[in-house]
């Protein structure tokens, strides 16, 4: 089923979105003409985003959601839904990162990496297409991988293995509900200078390490990332579904 133009505005629901890629994401889709509903784990965090986003001219809900929680996800996307009434895309962008080298992994820290970046984000994105499917409507899942899920990096293999999962989980999804309408992809960034990622690259000696691997020799933003979602959440992108786009400055090209 092809997504069509419609005057009405289309709603956005962004998981992640205080700050980073996730706000950066959630002010683009507002700029696109959406109306976007941002969770945190602590709302609060939210209010700058909420701010920026009714100054685009979006209709702005706020949500509280773990991602670690059943209860959680069901009941944020309830609340989501209601004030609505529909939903047309999610941008799965909650997620941990772990740096510890592989022999050093505790099952404590395995555990909530996988609960975060995997098991969260496929509940979330199993509520959407329920709605999705419920409703009869076409429908649009972008989930926010990572380079580290497609090539090997030390110390990151925790991380990078939940991530690879998400990949494997958009191919999956995205056959499974192609004839549902419902469009799955995912974005791969390498290193996105975002406020996550000011402390590991405050280190000189890593943050050059890290350049040397990208060919353009400079890093990502969140804005690249954020304008790569609402590319595949368009209707320029409706014949792309199960695919991840690399988004790294040509890291993965070698």
């Amino acid at each position: 089923m092809q997504e069509q133009q419609s005057t009405r505005r289309r709603t956005a629901f962004v998981t992640g979105a205080s700050q980073g890629i996730g706000a950066a994401t959630a002010l683009a889709l507002a700029r696109d003409g959406f109306d976007v509903a941002v969770a945190s784990t602590r709302p609060a965090k939210l209010a700058g985003v909420v701010a920026q986003l009714a100054a685009a001219g979006a209709r702005a809900v706020t949500v509280a959601l773990d991602v670690c929680s059943q209860s959680g996800i069901e009941q944020a996307m309830a609340e989501v839904t209601g004030a609505f009434g529909h939903l047309d895309v999610l941008v799965n962008n909650s997620g941990v990162t772990l740096r510890q080298a592989a022999v050093d992994v505790t099952p404590a820290e395995w555990d909530t990496v996988m609960r975060t970046n995997l098991t969260g984000t496929f509940f979330v994105t199993q509520q959407m297409g329920r709605h999705l499917i419920a409703s009869g409507r076409p429908g649009c899942i972008i989930s926010i991988a990572s380079t580290h899920g497609v090539v090997g990096i030390a110390g990151r293999s925790t991380y990078g293995i939940s991530k690879a999962a998400i990949i494997q989980m958009t191919r999956m999804l995205a056959i499974e509900w192609a004839q549902h309408g419902i469009r799955v992809n995912a974005i791969a960034p390498g290193t996105v200078e975002t406020p996550s990622r000011a402390g590991p690259l405050a280190d000189p000696g890593y943050r050059e390490m890290m350049l040397n691997r990208v060919p353009l020799h400079r890093f990502g933003t969140a804005e690249e990332v954020a304008a790569a979602a609402c590319y595949l959440a368009s209707p320029q992108a409706a014949y792309i579904t199960g695919h991840t786009l690399l988004l790294d400055g040509g890291l993965t090209a070698h």
